[in-house]
């Protein structure tokens, strides 16, 4: 049998097996396993590949903010997620102490949890944030992935491949049985974490170093209810004398499952190489960190893992991407990790759909890039820059490195002086706490996400300014290129968010009781063009009005304009008004932002002769 590999031939024996499918994907991870998900969930044939014999098996990821959640919902699995999930009321208390018995420093609302806060979070999307260990949301993505159609291969592990102009060949090891053969697919996926082995194949441009410091997990049970039932949270940072951030000791203690599952997050010199760490020492941490000396724990396991700080400037070459941790890479800080990869998938399904369907060029695939690559950047930037600011509350408590045990237990004492310097070092705790909002309650980072591409068009308006702090603050609006704002739409028996108004399958347009004629438009160029547009009017005359007139305030163009929605539910294009040739407005939108140039070309033609 003769294969071609760039116009080169390779012989390959009779007994040599090839597998072939749309889409291959190297991981079964956050961003792996959602990229499967996506893709049967609009019927593209895919196969997932992992060399591990099941999913995650210990807990790392598990913030899951509002962005993902909505994307649950568009796919129909937010009812599961929340089912194994801890609800966002029980993970807001963070609290910073010298032990989880000892003595509390402060504690910050987190995540929309402060009065002050939550109406932001409950007002900008349909579904809050939750608490959802990797152990238990990898199997959800992947059992769902599954039923819908991937065909999920475990204990196979990627070896390397080949691409040319029609596809990837991809060499892969049955790890159990020791086979190998090839699987054909016309795009890679390598979802294969940080250390992601077709990144480095496909040479992407990398910025930033990996390891800049060394983490141990420990995971145990023990029922902490007592300590933490009364102050429910997802975090309990322990600062007291240690090995870790600097020389100074801050160790978190994070819930897994409320209130008897837990993993310890702990420091270690990663010049000195890797510790060897015992059942014995890891209880000693424990102890020392919950504050117990006798305590009684289950030791589950310890794993080392460095902190990153790294991103690719670009995602993809030719026929492969790359996504999740392989893309971006830093520590824990903010939440963002198991979120960005989640939604670098949402953004690359639909349109490696839409081109295999024939809808779309080929180049709307450049935009995963152009698109995602600047939200890589901004999490591992953010997610550091977090890391860094504890430094202010170690300043603020007199910490120093090279302190003693008793000098450090001292300046953390020193805070409850009755003098003028214990009342001035209390001001530097409340400062340095308020700092810490940008870790916890960065709004704006998790939902304010621009897209500039060809895969949106820009309507000539200068941006909506965000008159609060960008980062910790969500403004909502219709610019193209954001995420489409939420607000509740229906009827007196039932109400939707806007988000559910616009699903994954297929391109939508919002207008209002005087732009009717949109429906028309958008069915005539979904007609020519071959892609799904729906149309939702909102207004009283139809199934769909405004019931808390939210929209109105939201829509940023007139009740006769028209916001055209992505599948992924970004904003692809906005017109202020009803213009004499909705049709053509569509047609000529819609083909550029797919890439479409002969579509492009000929209707810009037609509306310039139309014009005249």
């Amino acid at each position: 049998m003769v294969i071609f590999n760039d116009g080169v031939a390779e012989t390959q024996t009779p007994n040599s097996e090839v597998v072939d499918t749309d889409v291959l994907i190297v991981g079964s991870g956050p961003a792996g396993s959602s990229a499967a998900l996506f893709l049967s969930t609009l019927g593209v044939d895919n196969i997932m590949i992992t060399k591990y014999r099941w999913t995650a098996n210990t807990p790392r990821a598990h913030i899951t903010n509002q962005r993902t959640m909505e994307i649950f919902r568009d796919v129909g699995i937010e009812a599961q997620v929340l089912a194994e999930a801890t609800p966002h009321e029980m993970i807001g208390d963070t609290v910073f102490c010298t032990s989880i018995a000892g003595d509390e420093i402060g504690r910050i609302l987190a995540w929309g949890n402060h009065p002050s806060r939550h109406a932001d979070y409950e007002l900008a999307s349909p579904s809050l944030n939750c608490d959802i260990p990797q152990t238990y949301l990898e199997p959800i993505l992947v059992k769902n992935a599954t039923m819908r159609g991937t065909q999920t291969e475990f204990s196979t592990e990627y070896l390397s491949h080949t691409q040319d102009g029609t596809g990837v060949s991809v060499r892969v090891l049955h790890r159990v049985t020791g086979r190998e053969y090839t699987i054909r697919a016309k795009y890679l996926i390598g979802a294969d974490g940080a250390r992601s082995k077709v990144a480095s194949d496909i040479d992407l441009p990398m910025e930033g170093e990996m390891d800049i410091a060394g983490s141990m997990n420990i995971t145990f049970k023990t029922d902490l209810t007592k300590f933490v039932g009364h102050r429910p949270s997802v975090l309990y940072w322990v600062v007291q004398p240690g090995s870790n951030i600097g020389g100074i000791g801050a160790g978190l203690v994070r819930m897994v499952r409320p209130w008897d599952e837990w993993l310890i997050v702990w420091g270690f010199d990663i010049s000195q190489g890797a510790p060897e760490v015992t059942d014995e020492d890891a209880l000693q941490v424990v102890r020392n960190l919950i504050g117990v000396p006798d305590l009684e724990a289950e030791i589950t396991g310890v794993s080392l893992w460095g902190n990153n700080e790294q991103y690719a400037a670009h995602l993809h070459n030719g026929r492969v991407f790359c996504a999740g941790d392989a893309v971006h890479k830093h520590p824990p800080s903010n939440g963002l990790g198991s979120n960005t990869s989640i939604q670098d998938s949402y953004n690359l399904a639909w349109k490696i759909a839409s081109v295999l369907r024939g809808q779309a060029g080929p180049d709307l695939l450049e935009t995963y890039s152009t698109e995602r690559a600047p939200v890589a950047k901004q999490i591992v930037t953010r997610a550091n820059q977090s890391g860094r600011e504890f430094g202010a509350l170690f300043d603020a408590l007199g910490l120093k490195p090279g302190q003693s045990a008793e000098e450090m237990n001292s300046a953390i004492a020193s805070r409850k002086e009755r003098t003028p310097e214990g009342a001035r070092t209390r001001t530097k705790v409340r400062e340095a706490m308020e700092l810490k909002n940008y870790e916890f309650n960065a709004h704006g980072v998790e939902l304010g996400q621009r897209y500039a591409s060809t895969a949106v068009v820009p309507d000539g308006r200068e941006p909506t300014s965000n008159p609060r702090d960008p980062e910790l603050y969500y403004q909502a609006c219709t610019d193209p290129g954001v995420r489409l704002p939420h607000a509740w739409v229906g009827n007196w028996k039932e109400k939707h968010s806007t988000h559910d108004l616009a699903p994954y399958a297929r391109f939508t347009v919002l207008t209002g009781t005087t732009g009717a004629a949109w429906e028309q438009a958008a069915a005539d160029a979904s007609q020519r063009l071959g892609v799904e547009i729906g149309t939702v009017v909102i207004g009283p005359d139809r199934e769909m009005t405004d019931l808390y007139f939210d929209w109105d305030r939201l829509r940023g163009c007139a009740e006769d304009g028209a916001i055209l929605v992505r599948p992924d539910k970004h904003i692809a294009w906005r017109a202020d008004c009803l213009p004499a040739n909705p049709a053509e407005q569509l047609v000529t939108a819609v083909s550029a932002l797919l890439s479409r140039q002969s579509d492009t070309a000929a209707t810009s033609t037609t509306a310039v002769k139309e014009h005249a």
